[in-house]
C-alpha cells in the first residue's frame, strides 16, 4: 500500500510543476455535460496521457484532461472525462484521481452524471440532487488493505452527500426557477443497460435513478473526509412497462439539453461555497 502513496506523490508532484496553486474545490463531470470548463477562467490544461499513473479515457463525450482555472475567488480542478469500471479499469484505478485531488488540496467535490430513472415520476431532462447511494451492486474501491494515511478502515457513510450542500442547492434552483428532483442513486457496473426485471428490482430497493459511475468516487472521496455534491441528469426512463429501448446517443442528446440548467445550478453553488 506504500506503493499507492508513492504513485499519488509522482503524480501529484508532476500536476505541481505544471500548475503549482493548491486547488479547493474538485469537479466530476458526466456524459454530456462537458462545457462546465467554458464557465471557468482556464489557467491550465494536463491531458491524462501526460499524467503520471493516471488512467486514460475511452469513452465517447469524455474528453480526458484535468483543467484547472478559477470560478470567482474559487481555484477548481475538473475532471473533463471520468473512468468507468465498464471500461476495464480496475476500481483502484477508477478511484485514483478522487485520491490525488485530496493532495491537491480539495476540500469539497462535486460529481454529475447521466443516469437511468427510475422513480416513475421522473420525465427525461430531468436534474435529481443525489441525496444517498445503493452501492452493493458495485465493488467496493476499499476493499485490500486500509491506507490509514487516507482515512480509516471503516468510514461512516450515514452522509456520503452533504446535507448543508443539497439544501444550498435546492435554493439555488428554486432562486433560478430550475425544477429539481431529490433521490437515491443506485450504482451498476454496466455497461448494458438494465433489464426491465432489473429496472423493477432495483425500484423495489428504493432507488430513484441507477448509473454507472459516482458511486466508487463517493466512497473515496468519504473514506479522505471531503464532503461531496452530486447530481444527475436523467437521461431515459427505464421502469416503464411499454417498449422502450435505449441508445447512448439519446442519452447524450439529453444530457445536452439539460447542460445549461446543471451548469447554471452547479457554477452558483461552487461560488457559494
Amino acid at each position: 500500500m506504500g506503493e499507492l502513496l508513492n504513485k499519488i506523490n509522482e503524480t501529484v508532484a508532476y500536476i505541481r510543476s505544471q500548475y503549482a496553486q493548491e486547488s479547493t474545490v474538485g469537479v466530476v463531470l458526466g456524459s454530456g455535460l462537458g462545457h462546465f470548463t467554458d464557465e471557468l477562467q482556464i489557467e491550465k490544461e494536463i491531458s491524462y496521457n501526460d499524467i503520471p499513473h493516471f488512467p486514460v479515457s475511452t469513452v465517447e463525450g469524455h474528453k480526458g484532461k484535468l483543467v484547472f482555472g478559477k470560478l470567482g475567488n474559487k481555484n477548481v480542478v475538473v475532471m473533463a472525462g471520468r473512468f468507468h469500471y465498464y471500461e476495464g479499469y480496475s476500481i483502484q484505478d477508477v478511484v485514483y484521481p478522487i485520491r490525488v485531488m485530496k493532495y491537491l488540496g480539495v476540500q469539497s467535490l462535486v460529481i454529475s452524471n447521466a443516469a437511468g430513472g427510475v422513480n416513475t415520476s421522473f420525465k427525461v431532462g430531468d436534474l435529481m440532487i443525489i441525496k444517498d447511494h445503493i452501492s452493493q451492486l458495485t465493488p467496493n474501491p476499499l476493499i485490500g488493505k486500509n491506507m490509514s494515511e487516507l482515512g480509516p478502515r471503516f468510514p461512516d457513510m450515514s452522509e456520503p452527500y452533504k446535507k448543508d450542500f443539497i439544501k444550498k442547492a435546492k435554493a439555488i434552483a428554486a432562486s433560478m426557477n430550475i425544477d429539481v428532483k431529490e433521490g437515491v442513486y443506485c450504482g451498476v457496473t454496466g455497461p448494458t443497460f438494465e433489464t426491465r426485471s432489473e429496472y423493477k428490482m432495483i425500484h423495489m430497493l428504493g432507488g430513484d435513478a441507477v448509473g454507472m459511475s459516482t458511486v466508487a468516487e463517493v466512497i473515496a472521496a468519504i473514506h479522505m473526509s471531503i464532503p461531496v455534491f452530486a447530481m444527475s441528469v436523467i437521461t431515459d426512463i427505464g421502469i416503464r412497462e411499454e417498449e422502450n429501448i435505449i441508445t447512448h446517443e439519446e442519452v447524450l442528446q439529453a444530457a445536452k439539453e439539460a447542460e445549461p440548467k446543471m451548469t447554471a445550478i452547479v457554477k452558483q453553488f461552487i461560488l457559494e461555497l
